[in-house]
């Protein structure tokens, strides 16, 4: 694309814009117009591309980050300057952590204006740069459509992730020349997908050697939609398998080597297994420190191999012994082939295995039903995923139910699996079911969701009920920010500051998704769990919000402590595994 194109049609800016995401190929954009950007939104009046109105900014946001998870494909958000700028930050920012290819589209006051403090100016290209994989600031309209084109570009490959495109009022108003450039060649920017054949012959002799090793699995894993390969390379060597909270389903829970989920709220097995690890085959994961835990004491006794195809993620927490920056497909796949070969014999891990099994069957992950005849969160959760089934889709919240949902919902395929890892953002279930019901109208959308997540942005209810996108909502009400009360519990001698939501008195949760537009069901005794659910699943036509009013105390198992050892999980209160009698 080039200013000086004299063959190139004529468009305004804000037409330019319209077309530019009309040729990348865009279906939907999330979005509220405002002064800045509302020339565009004239031409996109009559565009093919689907303008939902959102009732926030962070939920036009967050269904971006929903519609691209669920569809692997980009998700746009569109916002004014200023204030509705400043409101896309919070969701920008958990793309970023969770690595979602999203564009963010926002107006900005007129170039001579800027740094004025104009009215509604914010520099939003300079608050989210340490968040974006890359923003663009736009003056001229000629620049639109590569600015566009580079953006979903930008977004999509190597390491996905956010870009802000920010244009300014006068570029959108102002005619200039269309033009959508040929090809994207973006100087600097070449991501690396092909591993190097070296390091990863190096990996394939680390394995050949090892006695104790593990498959460490990432979110990664499911950006590279390298799930097949995963699945080969596990059952070709018979390595057991831990997927992080990012990489739920990307492994079947159901299959006898997959040991769970590891970290802070992990199971017994996929921890000790870390712990106990001679080698960490790390795909697609970051040692996050929800993971590791007291990060010095960390699998101690493991060499590691870390694969990413973001080369900055390489050691940056554990040194890595065999360093392979590369896509997860292509590096599963290559140590697939060589692991096939006659120069690399296969692990002898038998009694490793047998160890790691029995640790599995002798600490499975459960539950106690509430013995005052309340309900039990977990059990809602486990019924809503029985009752559903692993094709649904699934969404949370942040907190206690997105630790059970991670636990209990059926992870038997990739991709299904919606959460906010990294930022931990509250408020991210709702507008995130939506975007993902967009993205799939033909299949079941349910939100996991707390009661303090819920009243954060459940407005977006409206959104789909007038919008025609019948998700389903279940609240687990506790009637308190339930995570930060068990840490009360445990850690504050149950002193209970400031997490009483008196959610048992308001709101009407029934009511109030009935005044949204919604279906609105509530459930309050073991009894009612199986109908409710089942009439939810009966609804197609309309959003579904359905309350479970569950036992207030009921904590999540097992547990580290922030900042502790992962040798000294425990899986309930007081109650640790005994290592001592552990031969692995």
């Amino acid at each position: 694309m080039s200013r000086t194109d004299s063959a190139a049609p004529e468009q305004t800016g804000a037409e330019a814009l319209v077309s530019s995401l009309e040729n990348v190929g865009a279906e939907v954009v999330f979005g509220i117009p405002g002064g800045a950007i509302l020339p565009a939104y004239d031409p996109l009046f009559e565009s093919t591309v689907r303008h939902i109105l959102v009732r926030h900014e962070q939920g036009a946001g967050h269904a971006a980050e929903g519609y691209a998870v669920a569809t692997g494909k980009v998700g746009v958000c569109m916002a004014t300057s200023g204030p509705g700028a400043t409101n896309l930050v919070t969701p920008i920012a958990d793309a970023y952590m969770d690595s979602v290819p999203i564009v963010a589209i926002t107006g900005q006051v007129a170039a001579p204006s800027i740094g004025t403090d104009a009215f509604q100016e914010a520099d939003i290209r300079g608050i989210t740069m340490p968040i974006t994989k890359h923003s663009f600031l736009v003056t001229h309209p000629d620049e639109i459509a590569g600015a566009i084109a580079s953006a979903f570009h930008i977004a999509s490959t190597g390491r996905p992730g956010p870009v802000l495109v920010d244009i300014t009022k006068d570029a959108l108003q102002a005619r200039g020349s269309f033009a959508w450039p040929p090809k994207i060649d973006l100087p600097g920017y070449h991501p690396v997908t092909k591993p190097h054949a070296k390091q990863v012959r190096e990996a394939a002799r680390l394995i050949s050697a090892s006695r104790r090793p593990v498959l460490y699995v990432g979110g990664g894993v499911i950006k590279g939609r390298a799930w097949g390969e995963l699945k080969e390379l596990a059952e070709l060597t018979g390595i057991p398998v831990v997927t992080t909270l990012m990489a739920r389903g990307v492994f079947p829970d159901s299959h006898p080597q997959n040991m769970g989920m590891p970290g802070m709220h992990g199971t017994v097995a996929a921890v000790g297994a870390l712990q106990r690890a001679d080698l960490l085959i790390a795909l697609g994961t970051r040692f996050d420190d929800r993971v590791t835990g007291k990060l010095s004491s960390f699998a101690p006794e493991a060499k590691v191999i870390h694969a990413d195809i973001d080369p900055a993620e390489i050691s940056k927490n554990r040194t890595a012994d065999v360093p392979i920056v590369g896509d997860s497909k292509e590096v599963i796949g290559e140590l697939v082939s060589l692991l096939k070969s006659d120069d690399h014999p296969l692990p002898e891990i038998g009694a490793w295995i047998k160890s790691l099994y029995d640790l599995k069957k002798r600490y499975p992950t459960s539950f106690d039903l509430p013995d005052d005849g309340t309900l039990s969160p977990q059990h809602v959760i486990k019924r809503i995923g029985e009752m559903t089934g692993p094709d649904a889709y699934y969404a949370s919240g942040v907190g206690q139910h997105q630790m059970w949902a991670a636990h209990f919902l059926p992870w038997e395929l990739p991709g299904r699996w919606l959460n906010s890892g990294g930022l931990g953002t509250m408020g991210y279930c709702v507008p995130a079911a939506m975007g993902a019901k967009v993205g799939r109208p033909d299949s079941v959308v349910w939100g996991i969701d707390g009661d303090g997540c819920f009243q954060m942005t459940n407005q977006e209810l409206v959104t789909c009920a007038l919008e025609g996108i019948p998700v389903k909502i279940a609240v687990i009400n506790n009637q308190s920010l339930g995570m930060v009360r068990q840490w009360q519990t445990l850690f504050y001698e149950g002193r209970y500051s400031n997490t009483d939501l008196k959610t048992n008195r308001v709101p009407d949760f029934p009511k109030l998704a009935e005044a949204m537009g919604c279906v609105g069901l509530r459930a309050e005794h073991p009894n009612d769990v199986d109908a409710v659910i089942d009439k939810a699943l009966s609804i197609n036509d309309a959003p579904v919000v359905v309350e479970f009013v569950v036992h207030k105390d009921a904590m999540i198992w097992p547990m580290v402590a922030a900042g502790a050892s992962n040798d000294d999980i425990k899986i309930a209160r007081d109650m640790a595994p005994s290592w001592a009698q552990e031969d692995l």
